[in-house]
């Protein structure tokens, strides 16, 4: 595959005079996670679906596992493992037949089947619910599943579309237990999301916003490097009051939990300001410092300056 598992150049995809995906370069290592984040309707699933051989570029060049995006489609398709955010599975059929199905697209045949056939069982804890209707399946069996069919072929590559989508925290901590894995052993692991937690979990990100990348980096370089301005972390007795009350004088924050962030220039001029409004707004402030931010701090801060 040479030094990149994926490397693309300039790609774009217009639909119409719609712009989808507006230039975008980027690379991705072999045996690297890399997070592909953004909100609804960045580009993130366009791109993705480009990179899988399913939608051909307006223009651009790149390539997958070695072959060309444009020039060899179906190549691509036989490298590579893809799962979609609706998982991929028929419904309407059991376990063992979802399994038996992507064994055949991917040509996973006789020994080699069967051995894959029960690692799938094994991983998703399926073994004992071969027969089961998979529409009938909790959310985090189905996610397991379709990852086990999406890999039966162990291809070197893997996207996964928004995989966590829908199901609980405890499925989506175990799912990512088996992302760690499979990059461990050398698997190139390409993943979009919209959830900030999962986001630290992948080695590199970059973040797209109106088809157009705007920031790239590690987890860290992006709450360092990229975010140029200071997150404050107000605690108060009453944290909707202390909202309402700093939103009147223009202090702009947001939720986490029961505590407030203010994004601002300085943390050595608001941090008084902050103090004062709420002193005469009648809050009572327990807490206020200065933070390291929150990858849905910068997510929020970069998207609004672009």
């Amino acid at each position: 595959m040479g030094e990149y598992s994926v490397s693309v150049e300039k790609l774009r995809r217009d639909f119409g005079e719609f712009v989808a995906v507006d230039d975008v370069t980027l690379s991705v290592s072999p045996g690297e996670i890399f997070g592909f984040l953004g909100p609804n309707g960045a580009g993130k699933s366009t791109t993705i679906r480009m990179l899988c051989g399913l939608l051909a570029p307006t223009g651009g060049s790149g390539t997958v596992g070695g072959h060309d995006i444009i020039k060899e489609p179906e190549e691509i398709k036989k490298t590579i493992g893809y799962m979609s955010q609706k998982f991929s599975l028929y419904d309407d059929l059991t376990v063992a037949e979802n399994i038996d199905f992507f064994s055949g697209m991917y040509g996973v045949t006789g020994k080699k089947k069967r051995e894959r056939t029960g690692w799938v069982l094994e991983m998703a804890g399926l073994a004992a619910r071969r027969t089961t209707v998979t529409g009938t399946l909790p959310g985090g069996f189905k996610q397991r599943l379709a990852l086990g069919c999406a890999i039966l072929h162990e291809p070197r590559i893997i996207f996964l579309d928004e995989p966590t989508s829908g199901v609980d925290p405890v499925s989506r901590r175990n799912f990512w237990d088996l992302i760690y894995g499979m990059s461990g052993a050398g698997t190139t692991v390409f993943v979009t999301t919209h959830y900030m937690d999962e986001a630290e979990y992948c080695n590199r990100l970059a973040l797209i916003y109106r088809g157009r990348i705007i920031a790239r980096g590690t987890p860290g370089e992006l709450k360092g490097e990229q975010m140029k301005k200071t997150v404050i972390e107000i605690r108060a007795d009453d944290t909707v009051k202390a909202m309402e009350t700093l939103d009147e004088r223009g202090i702009e924050t947001a939720v986490f939990g029961n505590l407030l962030h203010a994004t601002v220039d300085d943390a050595g001029e608001s941090i008084p300001e902050i103090e004062k409004a709420l002193r005469q707004g009648g809050v009572d402030l327990t807490g206020i410092r200065k933070i390291v931010p929150s990858l849905e701090d910068v997510f929020v801060t970069l998207i609004e300056e672009a």
